[in-house]
């Protein structure tokens, strides 16, 4: 059965057409970590299609919750450009050794939002010498366009009213808030850093205020 989420009103002529997000699938989704439920969303604002991937009974308070930007060079490749991949393994498995909870993977989030070529591009400036940061802003984007209303509205309709957010972002936990969702707790979730990201998350630190303590640590890479 086809589940609706938000509002219906937004008219083009005589047509009525559908906003906000719609639950369209609940599959099994049996995984190296765990028999996970993957419940598919179609955005209808943004017009991307999202998957929440739930395990166990996750109740409606203080639920173990990930809320994962897209990231293909990471989740996909491997990475070692950001710390995306071993963030997204490291949730899975917190909320199979929880018991139950939810990763929320957010596709149309690709680089903060502007999308996979031009995080490329981006890349390819970092490698010059700008951080992610001024290699953004030398693009004319956005340094984060990525919007969580649709995160909010997925986890309204899984009857989630608060969780145990696992991120390092306080931009998220702002986020939630904001659309009613209240973060009982922030569970940080740190990984080590390598060689070949470290600038990059010293960045995210310093000047898009991640907590990420874990770095004082690694002084000794540059």
């Amino acid at each position: 059965m086809t589940e609706k989420v938000g509002v219906l009103g937004k008219k083009s002529g005589q047509r009525t057409q559908r906003s906000g997000a719609e639950r369209v699938v609940n599959a099994p989704l049996p995984t190296v970590y765990g028999e996970f439920r993957a419940i598919g969303y179609l955005d209808h604002d943004r017009g991307d299609e999202q998957v929440a991937l739930v395990y166990g009974e996750i109740g409606t308070e203080s639920v173990l919750v990930r809320l994962h930007s897209e990231c293909l060079t990471g989740d996909a490749f491997g990475s070692q450009h950001c710390e995306c991949g071993d963030q997204l393994s490291s949730a899975l498995r917190a909320v199979v050794a929880e018991g139950s909870g939810i990763v929320v993977y957010l596709r149309g989030h690709e680089g903060r939002g502007i999308g996979l070529l031009a995080k490329l591009r981006a890349m390819a400036l970092q490698a010059e010498g700008l951080d992610t940061v001024e290699a953004n802003l030398a693009l004319g984007l956005p340094v984060d366009a990525r919007d969580y209303g649709v995160a909010a509205e997925i986890l309204h309709d899984l009857g989630v009213r608060s969780v145990r957010l696992m991120s390092n972002n306080p931009r998220k936990r702002e986020a939630l808030l904001r659309h009613g969702i209240q973060v009982a707790e922030q569970v940080p979730l740190l990984i080590p850093p390598c060689e070949n990201n470290i600038t990059y998350l010293r960045t995210k630190r310093e000047r898009l205020d991640h907590h990420l303590p874990h770095l004082d640590a690694v002084a000794h890479l540059s």
